[in-house]
């Protein structure tokens, strides 16, 4: 009985110890998810987790125990998860359109715990950010199949915001109509002009005309009020189910593979890291012969790998353009600070947007 008190004792003073601890690491959370607030990052870092149940069970020698902390450990990580998501309830996140938009369907899954603000444009998005009333924005930048958003690009380029992670989410759209349509009763397509160009080849083969709207979701939401069975929607089973629409024929764009990458945009820039493997960075080139292949041959000489490189126009100087630029690679180490500071003296503008882990792909 004596031994017995003594292990009760033992369990005792180190439940007392974990209880002191456990406020502390709370603490730390609270501390990150703060963090993650401020600069629009995901709760859930699947990666991170790996790390540390590998660096952390090594602390255990008993080998016969080994397996029980690191269901302890994983058990610590889901309570930090559920207090860091009670945190953020209260987070606002923008997106362009109205509810239903897939950009709605992508801040769900990135921040499946925040509050999602729908306006009107891209631009009125980004701005809520800007002036504070939202946390952080998920725009769209490129689409597997119809290219780039190019009106996103110039607000990345003129605007104050950075891009903390990007995110790929597949888009399928549906052909959405009001009860008593069918396939052959409808004349007119309505959608985003994105949209259109992703479903072009349907449209062609059924002979339909075709609307803009200045969204997927606005669209399903016109085609609802307006009671009509001859025209459809182009758009995603989330805007069919928000306005009780039905769908006619589902995943009718083009392509088998549509993906769209979505950006999240934050007034600060995440704490630099050594296991950022990307970066997107934004730049003009001094007007003089060959100043785009130095500015080229720079980034590939102090071994970054340049991804992707797309110009867009200024709108300030006729035929002036700046550089969108994707890289592999660590910007933040001494080899980023050496290239940047020689691009710098080949670029009349120079701006790092962002740099993060990876591209997350969401389901």
């Amino acid at each position: 009985m004596i031994e017995l008190e003594k292990a009760r004792k033992i369990i005792n003073e180190t439940d007392r110890e974990m209880a002191r601890l456990f406020e502390k690491r709370m603490n730390a959370v609270r501390e990150v998810a703060s963090y993650k607030k401020l600069h629009g990052m995901q709760v859930l870092d699947l990666q991170r987790e790996t790390e540390v149940i590998d660096r952390n069970s090594k602390f255990v020698e008993n080998e016969e125990l080994k397996s029980y902390y690191v269901s302890f450990l994983q058990s610590n990580m889901e309570i930090s998860k559920t207090y860091q998501r009670r945190l953020l309830e209260g987070m606002r996140v923008a997106f362009s359109g109205v509810k239903g938009a897939f950009a709605e369907v992508a801040a769900k899954k990135v921040f499946p715990d925040a509050a999602t603000a729908p306006f009107g444009d891209f631009k009125a998005a980004y701005n809520s950010v800007v002036d504070g009333a939202c946390d952080c924005a998920i725009l769209p930048i490129e689409n597997s199949y119809n290219g780039d958003v190019g009106k996103v690009l110039d607000l990345a380029f003129f605007g104050p915001l950075h891009i903390n992670g990007i995110y790929d989410i597949e888009v399928v759209q549906n052909l959405i109509a009001n009860e008593g349509a069918d396939l052959n009763s409808i004349k007119e397509v309505i959608s985003h002009p994105q949209a259109l160009g992703q479903c072009a080849e349907f449209i062609k083969k059924r002979n339909l005309s075709s609307v803009e709207a200045i969204n997927t979701a606005v669209a399903v939401k016109q085609v609802a009020e307006s009671g009509r069975t001859d025209i459809a929607a182009i758009g995603s089973e989330e805007a069919a189910k928000e306005y009780g629409l039905k769908i006619i024929k589902s995943h009718i764009n083009e392509s088998n593979s549509n993906t769209t990458r979505f950006a999240v945009f934050s007034r600060t820039a995440k704490q630099p890291s050594n296991d950022d493997k990307h970066f997107i960075m934004l730049f003009t080139v001094n007007n003089e012969a060959g100043a785009l292949g130095k500015a080229i041959s720079i980034i590939g000489n102090n071994g970054f790998n340049l991804k992707a490189l797309k110009s867009r126009p200024t709108k300030e100087l006729v035929w002036n353009y700046y550089f969108y630029a994707e890289g592999e690679g660590n910007i933040n180490s001494e080899k980023g600070a050496k290239m940047l500071k020689e691009l710098s003296k080949k670029c009349s503008e120079l701006k790092v947007l962002g740099s993060f882990e990876k591209e997350i792909i969401l389901k």
